[in-house]
């Protein structure tokens, strides 16, 4: 990667990428890209180029990657899973025609590609527990549709064009610089700062339900590693598994408690969301790609919630 275009760049994950891939990369060669009314603000805005990139508009994209002479596009564009139940023509457009779009640029500029998949790729009939690389995919939801097509559409450009093309199922992913955009795995953000504020947390999955999660610096990481493996070693492309943790929502209610002791949580169920997160896997096998790219997550569950509740505390006093 030498010159890089990131496609939502303000979005949950685009946000925290870009500033990590500018750490990395020379001064300017990290291309902010943006849709109007998302414009990226403060250090977003000020430590690089940006541009406006509506991913439906595949001239837009065009001249993006000509102007910065692009070589590596990180297409983050997506909705996340309740809204895209709520706006499924949205969520396949985006998500899909949005793809097509990226990946036909990329074939004729000879680009690389980073699409994110999703555990929401597979769906209840898929084994729940370690959930194998290589399996069933079969998801009930506009969002996991999306996704698996995104990844059967990535993997075709690769065989049929050469597209370099690469991915990862993220877990549920946990931050604390962008607030939550609709996922399923929501909750387990929300309630960090329901305990922060001192105020209790009204939880909309229920007990016992278990999923995947990592930490934002983590999920950061997978993305680039993946992008800057050696591509000889990868018998997988579109998409790895990726984990750090599993737990319901009464293993991390009881692991902030363990610094907060007198947060409290009730239950009120969205019947939306708990039927989403009830098709999705309990916990994934990540061996493809700790063999295949050398795959570690640096948190576990303890490390990131004393990281998340000191973050967000220092986050809300510089707001007040």
């Amino acid at each position: 990667m030498k010159n890089i275009l990131i496609i939502g760049s303000t979005g949950q994950i685009g946000s925290e990428l870009t500033l990590e891939l500018r750490k990395r990369y020379p001064e300017g060669n990290v291309v902010a890209g943006y849709i109007p009314g998302a414009k990226p603000q403060g250090e977003l805005l000020e430590s690089g180029p940006s541009a406006i990139v509506n991913i439906t508009n595949e001239q837009q994209i065009a001249e993006a990657i000509m102007r910065y002479r692009i070589d590596t596009v990180y297409n983050l564009a997506a909705l996340l899973s309740a809204v895209a139940e709520a706006k499924p023509i949205l969520a396949w457009n985006i998500g899909i025609g949005g793809l097509f779009n990226v990946l036909e640029v990329a074939r004729e500029m000879h680009c690389a590609v980073f699409t994110p998949s999703s555990i929401g790729a597979f769906g209840p009939d898929a084994p729940k527990n370690r959930t194998p690389q290589d399996t069933v995919r079969t998801p009930h939801t506009m969002y996991g549709v999306t996704k698996v097509t995104g990844e059967l559409l990535s993997d075709y450009y690769f065989r049929r064009y050469g597209v370099d093309t690469r991915s990862v199922r993220f877990p549920g992913l946990i931050s604390y610089v962008a607030p939550p955009g609709g996922g399923t795995t929501d909750y387990a953000v929300d309630i960090f700062y329901s305990a922060v504020k001192k105020e209790k947390f009204i939880c909309p999955i229920a007990a016992g339900t278990f999923m995947d999660m990592m930490y934002m610096p983590d999920g950061v990481h997978a993305a680039i590693q993946l992008m800057e493996a050696d591509p000889s070693r990868l018998k997988h492309r579109n998409a790895f598994n990726v984990t750090a943790m599993s737990f319901d929502p009464e293993i991390i209610y009881h692991q902030i408690k363990n610094y907060v002791p007198d947060f409290r949580m009730e239950y009120n169920v969205d019947p939306l969301r708990q039927k989403i997160a009830e098709s999705w896997p309990n916990s994934l096998d990540d061996t493809c790609a700790r063999e295949e790219w050398d795959w570690n997550p640096a948190y576990d569950l303890d490390m990131m919630t004393r990281d998340m509740l000191e973050k967000l505390i220092a986050k809300i006093k510089n707001v007040r």
